[in-house]
């Protein structure tokens, strides 16, 4: 289903009525029916970005004025070539050729797609429409393409030399045989992968995501209102209430050092970052990740039941049948005993729920599983990230441990002065000197160790 907003104003209807000022009407017997429709179809030209066409026939009445001697009226119809001109030449030119285009551009995310066309007119954007498209999920971008192609021509009454796409319609012969016939003339579809072409259209689609996150920022502003992905997540799990609080583990280690676990916690969908959490883990000191999930599971849902806090609508564990069971397990230890709990396990995207030892049978393109793999990323990016950061620190920390004299508060003192190891191998001894806590013994000792 598509719906249409209200119809784009061009970028040069404001200037109509400079170029024509109040008109005479045919009602009141002014000018002819004739003339009033040829200064219409004049105005349409201007709105429209045909701007050639446009002074041509101004140029033609122009002349006609002279020949007739009406030497007042070829000075005004002049002024109004003049204003064309002049308002041509501000309009910005984004293609080499300047014929006539429309040049599409698509964004699509769980049931909503967004459409944004560009209308070129004699190489110079003239104006932008959108359209919203809703029921699109499980739809191929192709095909969705070939609905708004359809939806846009059968109300559009132009159809222009060139259509630039960001890809290739279903049906695609079909839908270019009919626009032939439509237009009765010259008419090329391209999809661009390179070039200034392909940057236009990389241009729209940003603008249609930009307008697909507005309308879902509307939407979550509306009472209630829960995405339609969570809705998707509620049905494939079989949950009693929508799962609008997720909370979800990943684990983080390489040969058990510097061993980290993340908690990221989304919302309707979506990340709430100062919700986030991070734990080294404390008690395993050698590989083990089911013991991992245990320790971080205890230590998250222990304090939420300490400090009387709500509970998550679901968990999600990274990972496969045995980190579920062990999660589960911390969870009975803990007197949860009916908390919605899932992982994903990285391999094969297989989710699993406990007491059952096959995996869910969850459509490969379902937004439900798009949206579990997303906070699954998100965890993993956040352990990771968590895990490099300490895993620096402790190198740099070895490596300054090894200075005589230099022991914990000076190298924090360090640290903060400089920013990075980097910048303290290549400082000099007198830059050494200035942070706090370091002597000008210490600062020698240190680019010597560097240096020396």
């Amino acid at each position: 289903m598509i719906r249409r907003p209200p119809r784009s104003t061009p970028s040069n209807s404001s200037a109509a009525s400079d170029v024509y000022k109040r008109q005479p009407g045919p009602c009141e017997d002014l000018i002819s029916e004739e003339e009033y429709n040829e200064i219409v179809h004049q105005v349409i030209c201007f709105l429209s970005g045909r701007n050639r066409e446009l002074i041509k026939i101004l140029t033609n009445k122009m002349n006609e004025k002279v020949s007739e001697m009406k030497f007042e009226e070829a000075a005004g119809i002049r002024d109004q070539i003049k204003l064309v001109e002049n308002f041509n030449s501000r309009q910005k030119i984004v293609l080499d050729k300047e014929i006539d285009r429309d040049i599409f551009a698509l964004a699509v995310e769980d049931e909503l797609a967004c459409g944004v066309i560009f209308k070129v007119r004699e190489g110079k954007i003239v104006g932008r429409q959108h359209f919203y498209l809703t029921g699109v999920e499980n739809k191929e971008e192709g095909e969705i393409l070939k609905t708004l192609l359809q939806q846009y021509y059968l109300s559009s009454d132009f159809i222009p030399e060139e259509v630039l796409l960001p890809g290739i319609p279903s049906e695609f012969e079909s839908i270019r045989e009919w626009l032939k016939k439509e237009k009765k003339n010259r008419l090329e579809i391209y999809v661009p992968k390179i070039g200034e072409k392909a940057r236009v259209i990389e241009l729209g689609r940003k603008n249609a995501r930009l307008l697909l996150e507005e309308l879902k920022l509307q939407k979550m502003k509306a009472k209630d209102y829960v995405p339609h992905s969570v809705k998707s997540l509620q049905h494939d799990l079989r949950m009693d209430v929508p799962p609008r609080r997720i909370e979800a583990f990943d684990v983080s280690n390489l040969s058990g050092k510097d061993a980290v676990a993340s908690m990221v916690y989304f919302l309707d969908g979506s990340p709430r970052k100062r919700e986030y959490r991070r734990f080294k883990i404390k008690n395993v000191s050698h590989p083990n990740d089911y013991a991992m999930i245990s320790e971080v599971v205890k230590r998250r849902y222990s304090r939420l039941l300490r400090e009387n806090k709500t509970l998550p609508d679901l968990i999600l564990i990274d990972g496969g049948k045995g980190q579920l069971s062990t999660a589960v397990e911390t969870l009975k230890s803990l007197g949860i005993k009916n908390q919605k709990i899932v992982s994903l396990a990285k391999k094969f995207e297989e989710v699993y729920i406990p007491e059952t030892n096959e995996p869910q049978t969850i459509p490969r393109t379902s937004s439900s599983l798009r949206l579990l793999q997303k906070i699954r990323d998100e965890s993993h990016r956040f352990a990771i990230e968590y895990h490099r950061k300490l895993r620096k620190k402790r190198t740099i920390t070895s490596e300054l441990n090894k200075i005589d004299g230099i022991g914990a508060e000076r190298i924090k003192s360090l640290m903060n002065y400089f920013g990075s190891l980097e910048r303290i191998k290549n400082s000099t001894p007198e830059k050494l000197e200035k942070v706090p806590g370091i002597s000008k013994k210490l600062a020698l000792k240190v680019w010597s160790y560097f240096n020396g």
